[in-house]
């Protein structure tokens, strides 16, 4: 079994390279997945959010209203590690599970976003990470995700720096050309990831 690490900014394409990776052949655990499991309707990660943050978390479906809760957290750092004191130990548990039940020669790839910020490359034996030019990033978040320009900027300067995460890096994906491009690039990172 490998376990890889995989991320990226915002806009950088990071899901899209997962994707292709699984059609490789990879196992991929999502980080971001499993935390929107732990707080789904009537979990009792949502309930401990709500005790947590208030019912006006919660959307009229009693699901998570995700950006009523963006706006309490995003720029409150004490508000920030709350909720993730609440989801993190479950995706934790979660992706254990997940590695359990993998096949004893599988590629695990990890999809963690804060993998860089939170200081999460430990336990992998290569991280990877996919980059894209600023330009691009801000292209595909207002065009593709509706984003202003302002809350596209303000995600990323809230994000790591390209720096910091090259300085991490054991294989970078660039994703600014075309979708062929792309492909070309994750099978290059395949080859490598399998050769070490």
């Amino acid at each position: 079994m490998k376990m890889v690490g995989l991320t990226g900014g915002i806009g950088a394409g990071k899901s899209a390279v997962a994707t292709r990776l699984a059609a490789l052949g990879a196992v991929i655990i999502d980080a971001d997945r499993l935390a929107r499991e732990a707080v789904a309707p009537g979990s009792a990660g949502l309930a401990e959010v709500a005790a947590a943050f208030g019912e006006g978390v919660l959307a009229a479906d009693g699901s998570l209203d995700r950006p009523a809760l963006a706006g309490l957290v995003f720029n409150d750092d004490d508000a920030r590690h709350r909720l993730e004191a609440i989801i993190h130990p479950r995706v934790r548990a979660r992706t254990a599970e997940l590695v359990a039940a993998a096949p004893a020669d599988a590629v695990i790839v990890n999809d963690v976003p804060l993998l860089v910020e939170k200081n999460m490359t430990g336990p992998y034996e290569l991280v990877v990470i996919v980059f894209a030019s600023l330009e691009t990033r801000l292209d595909r978040l207002t065009r593709l995700r509706g984003m202003s320009a302002e809350d596209a900027r303000a995600r990323i300067a809230k994000q790591a720096t390209d720096e910091q995460r090259r300085a991490v890096a054991d294989i970078e994906i660039w994703n600014d050309g075309t979708p062929e491009d792309l492909d070309r690039a994750v099978e290059a990172a395949w080859r490598q990831i399998n050769a070490r």
